[in-house]
């Protein structure tokens, strides 16, 4: 692969893991009921509702104006990201995700291959935006596997694999060819 087709296929693929991990935290949200989201496995814990808070603030100040100015915004009060506050609904913290998920996509979406080695500040760090990129996907990834964890836990015996499920390994192999098939 060339130097120039390499910074275009991470772009691509950076974008299409981090679909993945939103369709894949949306997936896992669907299986928890409401009683659910605010509950918390112990005190030193956070429920899934604050693991989402904390995404949908740190989506929104990472990636809103993220060429022009620092990625850690002046707006943002991350500690009360980890804190149940008056007006915390399902449907606000929803439209909260929803919103940092959308400024992200927005702003990753028109990046091209030439802007890989731009350089960023994310509290007052520099970064390239290939690194902020990284930075962001390792950190949107660990805590979406909290939310599934989270959500596998509470859905117990209701919980729908969003993989391939428990000795249904063998179903999914894959020829040589690529194409996935069926083992009989």
């Amino acid at each position: 692969m060339a130097g120039s087709e390499l910074g275009v296929h991470y772009l691509k693929d950076a974008l299409r893991q981090l679909h993945k991990y939103k369709a894949m935290a949306d997936a896992a949200l669907a299986q928890v009921d409401d009683a659910d989201l605010f509950r918390a496995p112990d005190p030193e814990s956070n429920s899934i509702a604050l693991v989402m808070k904390h995404l949908a603030g740190n989506l929104r100040s990472r990636w809103r104006d993220f060429r022009t100015t620092d990625g850690e915004k002046p707006d943002r009060r991350r500690d009360s990201e980890f804190e149940v506050e008056a007006g915390d609904t399902k449907e606000s913290i929803r439209e909260s995700w929803e919103d940092g998920w959308r400024i992200l996509f927005e702003a990753l979406s028109p990046i091209r291959e030439a802007d890989l080695l731009a350089t960023i500040r994310i509290r007052g760090e520099e970064h390239t935006v290939l690194e902020a990129v990284q930075r962001q996907l390792t950190h949107y990834a660990y805590h979406v596997g909290q939310i599934v964890f989270l959500a596998k836990h509470y859905a117990g015996s209701r919980w729908r694999s969003l993989s391939i499920p428990r000795g249904k390994s063998r179903e999914f192999e894959v020829d040589k060819s690529g194409s996935p098939y069926p083992l009989r």
